[in-house]
């Protein structure tokens, strides 16, 4: 019987040092289980973004500030609404943070394990409103893990078929999960990503918010400052 409580004694203690360990990565880093599988999920929408910006599923916007004023709105409505749930719709790089994923498109439970979601009530970056995004912190490759972390000033670039559109990070703010409100377009063009927060639960929510500031036209080497289109 000692020899019993001895062998029961020490797997508890090997136990309670696995389970430590375990919550000490997933605090400092992530779920490595979710992060594997979020990677093939990951290099899959890399090649879905691929063949649909081959297919030719976007219209192309033309260079001149004149002419992108009208044709950026009209190509990101048309990106919209051909563009279904869980498909792969941007590629997102947030420098400051190392962040390059590709961006999905929704935010229920299924297309956020795959990557960052665009809240379908939002609009594609162009269109002049409220441009939506949410990720997870610490499962599924925590792609907003460190979002706190932005400060006024950092780079956020949205890839898209028909441009490639900075936007410049201009403050933060927490907010209860329930205050719907924060979905609502003001009327201008805004890039909001979102995280849980604090981390491990979700009462609240980190938001963090941009301005566009400049819009290339895919296959351009030129871009254009955002207030010469005038929206």
């Amino acid at each position: 019987m000692r020899r019993l409580a001895r062998i029961l004694g020490t797997l508890m203690i090997v136990a309670g040092v696995g389970a430590l360990a375990w919550a000490l990565t997933v605090w400092q880093w992530q779920d490595p289980f979710t992060a594997a599988l979020n990677e093939l999920e990951q290099r899959e929408l890399a090649q879905d973004f691929d063949r649909r910006v081959e297919e030719g599923r976007a219209i192309l916007v033309d260079n001149s500030a004149e002419q992108l004023r009208e044709s950026l709105p009209r190509a990101a409505a048309a990106w919209r609404t051909s563009s279904k749930r869980g498909d792969a719709v941007a590629r997102l790089r947030i420098p400051a943070l190392g962040v390059g994923e590709i961006v999905v498109n929704g935010t229920d439970h299924g297309s956020l394990k795959r990557g960052p979601g665009r809240y379908l009530g939002s609009a594609m970056p162009g269109e002049g409103k409220l441009v939506y995004i949410a990720g997870h912190r610490t499962t599924y490759g925590a792609p907003f893990s460190r979002i706190d972390r932005l400060r006024k000033g950092d780079r956020v670039l949205l890839e898209l078929p028909y441009a490639t559109i900075e936007y410049t990070i201009t403050g933060s703010r927490i907010v209860l999960a329930s205050q719907t409100s924060v979905l609502k377009s003001k009327g201008y063009e805004q890039l909001v990503l979102q995280a849980c927060h604090p981390r491990f639960f979700a009462s609240h929510r980190y938001l963090a918010y941009a301005k566009p500031t400049r819009v290339t036209p895919r296959g351009s080497d030129h871009a254009t400052p955002y207030e010469a289109l005038g929206y």
